[in-house]
């Protein structure tokens, strides 16, 4: 049945100018359209008039017998911008770049996002990759005097879950400063409880519990896998005595699931409001109570006979589960921590492939840019006339605080400052408080976190002026009251080094509304903490802490390209400004 509002069928016919106006192109666009696009613009660019004739547009760069339409309409929207001043003339050709050059560093990014399904996981796909390089790994319960030089690259782990690396320039001195790229590797997820078992209506469940301000209504319907740390009881075979392992999985299999309730039982309030009750339907199912079930309890070797509480309160299928993919018994397990991840793999979308689809974005993308950024430098001639060093912290814990041994509160990055300061230092007999000081006052730390960009459907929640867009460069982050550590030097050091660096990178600024409250970063704590100066950066995006986010392909490049300018020529920099 048609709707009441739909129209009366008429006769076809012609199409009017402006409906032609207004038709698809002809054909696909390609990199020698665009130069023709970016000269007729240029050239159209000393005439005041913007509303340019269809026959003079032709006539520069079109057949005039097909009168190509889309390429006129793309000069007039491009000479526009030049005309109002929107778009820089000088920055021409990396706005009308292809989004092609962009895809092979995103469809990396696409990767590590998909393997790094939690804190733990991330940082262990991070060591590999480090391993690979030739990265050392050191102890951090053992002394770092005599096994660090100049030249070298390091890295170590916190509590498996805080990543640090560094490289120290060959022209290293002690007392020189740092030059430190800081994010997290936790996001908002649902976290299993340390008794997991649950159920219910003959339904098996596992008891979780919200981490961090996610947006839980996301999380409904989407097939999720499990992953984290597990501790494993062994005997070691040499000395015989028992000893616990820490072993880490991910388990890309839709093992469970939030289920909505359906709208027929549902009110026409609870309808128009979606309330998520945490602890009563976040709850996921992972399978039905049948015969089976004595069948996995003999499998587990009955846990809990040796007066194992923390056995007994766990789901048989789960610890079944978890011996599998680790191919050990039951038993052995002895402790967790698991959380949930959504299985869809990571993808790039939109027409061009400019967006990056993927849970984790916040903060797993800044993550892959730093762990790149150290990876690249390592290995490049930049080392050899670096005198500084070089460092990538990612913490976790950031989404609920900070406040925890391996978070940015802790004193991880002020004992990674004095640790190598120390172990490089020509006098090792004692500890010398000045050169940690030294260090500490031509450190500075780019405290880098996702950013908000603007959304087409809820532009009124951005400040006018501070409005970042994806795929529009890096964005700078500022809030009087300290949300943000961004002040006026540090805010010029990032823009100072985007405008010189190799690779000239757009940047954006953002300012929350002031009827808004504002988020805040690692950032004010690492500065607090040890006195390093600080300013706050971002790659936008949209949906943040949803189960799935999106942000643009391009900015994963212009981060980097901003990165790599930090660590090149942040000395120099420095150096040139007064006090």
């Amino acid at each position: 049945m048609s709707s009441p509002d739909a129209p009366t069928p008429t006769a076809k016919t012609e199409p009017s100018p402006m409906d032609a106006e207004e038709q698809p192109p002809t054909k696909k666009p390609c990199r020698e359209d665009d130069e023709r696009v970016q000269r007729a613009a240029r050239l159209l660019l000393q005439s005041p008039i913007l509303n340019v004739p269809q026959a003079m547009l032709c006539n520069d760069f079109t057949d005039a017998e097909t009168k190509d339409r889309a390429l006129q309409q793309r000069v007039r929207r491009l000479h526009g911008k030049l005309h109002r001043g929107v778009v820089n003339p000088d920055t021409l050709v990396d706005i009308e770049k292809e989004y092609e050059d962009y895809v092979p560093f995103a469809e990396k990014a696409r990767d590590f996002l998909t393997k790094s399904t939690d804190p733990f996981v991330a940082v262990k796909v991070c060591s590999k990759s480090l391993d690979a390089a030739g990265f050392v790994k050191l102890s951090k319960r053992e002394s770092f005097r005599g096994k660090l030089v100049p030249g070298g690259s390091y890295y170590y782990t916190v509590n498996h879950s805080t990543l640090v690396a560094f490289t120290v320039g060959v022209k290293f001195k002690p007392g020189n400063g740092f030059k430190i790229i800081g994010g997290h590797t936790d996001s908002p997820h649902l976290k299993v409880k340390p008794m997991s078992k649950r159920g219910g209506s003959e339904c098996v469940q596992l008891g979780v519990e919200c981490y961090g301000g996610g947006l839980w209504h996301t999380w409904f319907d989407r097939d999720l896998g499990i992953s984290g740390r597990v501790l494993v009881r062994k005997i070691d075979p040499e000395t015989q005595k028992e000893k616990i392992e820490q072993q880490i999985i991910s388990i890309h299999k839709p093992i469970a699931r939030v289920s909505s309730l359906c709208i027929h039982l549902q009110t026409a309030e609870e309808r128009g409001a979606f309330k998520v009750n945490k602890e009563e339907h976040l709850s996921p199912i992972i399978g039905t109570k049948t015969l089976l079930e004595a069948a996995v309890a003999k499998q587990l070797n009955h846990p809990g006979e040796d007066g194992d509480s923390w056995n007994k309160g766990q789901e048989p299928a789960l610890m079944n589960l978890i011996a599998s993919e680790l191919g050990i018994e039951t038993k052995q397990i002895c402790n967790f921590e698991l959380g949930l991840f959504d299985c869809q793999a990571a993808s790039l979308g939109g027409i061009k492939s400019e967006f990056l689809n993927s849970a984790r974005l916040d903060n797993l993308a800044t993550v892959y840019v730093a762990l790149e950024t150290i990876l690249e430098h390592s290995r490049s001639e930049d080392l050899v006339e670096d005198d500084m060093i070089s460092l990538v912290a990612c913490f976790d814990h950031e989404e609920i605080g900070s406040s925890s041994t391996q978070g940015a509160g802790s004193p991880v990055m002020s004992d990674a400052v004095d640790r190598i300061t120390y172990a490089l230092a020509e006098n090792g007999s004692r500890r010398d408080t000045e050169l940690h000081a030294s260090a500490v006052r031509k450190s500075f730390i780019f405290s880098v976190d996702q950013a908000h960009a603007v959304h087409p459907n809820y532009s009124s929640k951005h400040e006018k002026n501070h409005g970042p867009k994806m795929n529009a460069g890096v964005v700078l982050k500022t809030n009087q009251n300290q949300r943000y550590a961004t002040n006026g030097v540090t805010g010029f050091f990032a823009r100072e080094l985007a405008r010189k660096g190799k690779t000239k990178v757009p940047m954006q600024e953002f300012v929350v509304r002031s009827d808004c409250p504002c988020g805040s970063t690692i950032g004010p704590i690492l500065s607090a903490n040890t006195g390093i100066r600080t300013v706050d950066l971002g790659m936008p995006q949209l949906s943040m802490h949803s189960c799935r986010e999106v942000m643009g392909i391009a900015d994963l490049t212009h981060c980097l390209n901003l990165f790599l300018a930090f660590f090149k020529q942040f000395n120099e920099l420095d150096n040139s400004i007064e006090g």
